[in-house]
C-alpha cells in the first residue's frame, strides 16, 4: 500500500513540475515565461505568486513576483523585464543550471563569456548595454548558484 502511494506521489510531483516549462531559454525566458509578458500572462502561466514585493530602486519603481522556482521582475514596466532562479529544476536545453560547473557552462552554452567583476564570477551571453538582453550564470566556488535572463537597465 505504501509503495503504491509513493509511486502516485512521485507521479504527481513529476506532473506538477512540468518539465517542458522547467527550462532556461537563453536570451528569451525561464520557467515557461518569456520576457515582456504582462503580469496577467505570468499569473495565467504560473498562478498566484507566493509573495509579491513592490518598491523603488535606482532604476525606478518595481514589482517582483516570487514563485518557488523563479523570481519575476517588472522593473519600471508592466511587462516582465527579468527572471532569476536559484532552483536546480530550471535548466537549459543542454542541461545547464544551478549546480552546473563553470566548465560545463563553457562547453554547453554557445557564445558564453566568463569573467570576474567586482569580486563575483559570472558567465554570460549578450552585452551589458542598456536595452540588451543578457543571460547571466552567477558562479561561486566553480559552480552556478543562480541564473538570470533579463534586460540590461543601466
Amino acid at each position: 500500500m505504501r509503495r503504491g502511494f509513493f509511486i502516485c506521489l512521485v507521479a504527481a510531483v513529476l506532473v506538477a513540475a512540468d518539465p517542458a516549462s522547467a527550462k532556461i531559454e537563453i536570451q528569451r525566458g525561464m520557467a515557461g515565461l518569456e520576457l515582456r509578458m504582462t503580469k496577467a500572462q505570468v499569473r495565467a502561466k504560473l498562478g498566484t505568486p507566493t509573495k509579491v514585493r513592490t518598491g523603488k530602486n535606482d532604476f525606478g519603481p518595481f514589482t517582483e513576483f516570487r514563485y518557488p522556482r523563479v523570481i519575476v521582475l517588472f522593473q519600471n514596466s508592466p511587462r516582465a523585464t527579468a527572471f532569476r532562479t536559484f532552483s536546480r529544476l530550471e535548466r537549459t536545453a543542454r542541461g545547464i543550471g544551478v549546480g552546473s560547473t563553470e566548465a560545463e557552462v563553457k562547453t554547453r552554452v554557445p557564445h558564453v563569456t566568463c569573467r570576474t567583476e567586482s569580486a563575483f564570477r559570472h558567465c554570460f551571453v549578450g552585452k551589458f548595454l542598456p536595452g540588451h538582453v543578457v543571460t547571466d550564470f552567477h558562479v561561486r566556488l566553480g559552480k552556478v548558484t543562480s541564473a538570470v535572463v533579463g534586460y540590461v537597465v543601466d
